[in-house]
């Protein structure tokens, strides 16, 4: 996996979990493709939230480590959709918004002609990822029970 220098480091047995690609930091829009495809986003709790979803019920997240897995197949593809993700918080539009806005590092990495279902689909069989809230940014999907995993390495 190639890093962008200012990314922060993952903890390196997480960091040999994810399929090999380049990793951006908060703020490095720059080389994000606008193609569309998938992404990873990386998300550090220094300390429990309890996320304010109304569709998920009373939701709770332990700190440590967070994966969510995202589509951006609409207009600017990656580059739009995990821009925003690494950008300035703003308002709240997906569930990963509660993540993002308390997370202590986030890393994104992009899967041009990607899948998300796939992602977390190869992540879960790695046996390193367990579903912290069923339901959490995979509501309009027919085959995973959450696009958000918690690495439990």
């Amino acid at each position: 996996m190639a890093a962008d220098s200012s990314a922060p480091l993952l903890p390196p047995a997480l960091a040999a979990l994810l399929p090999a690609t380049d990793m951006f930091a908060p703020g490095a829009a720059r080389g994000l493709p606008a193609r569309p495809g998938a992404y990873l986003l990386a998300c550090r709790l220094d300390s429990a939230l309890s996320p304010r979803i109304p569709s998920l019920g009373a939701a709770s997240l332990a700190p440590g480590w967070y994966l969510y897995a995202g589509s951006a197949n609409g207009p600017g593809g990656i580059a739009a959709r995990l821009g925003r993700h690494l950008g300035a918080s703003g308002r709240r539009h997906w569930h990963i918004d509660a993540v993002t806005a308390n997370a202590g590092a986030r890393a994104g990495f992009a899967f041009p002609g990607g899948d998300e279902c796939a992602l977390v689909a190869a992540l879960l069989a790695s046996g390193a990822f367990s579903i912290p809230l069923p339901g959490f940014g995979s509501s309009d999907c027919r085959t995973c029970q959450s696009h958000l995993l918690r690495w439990v390495g």
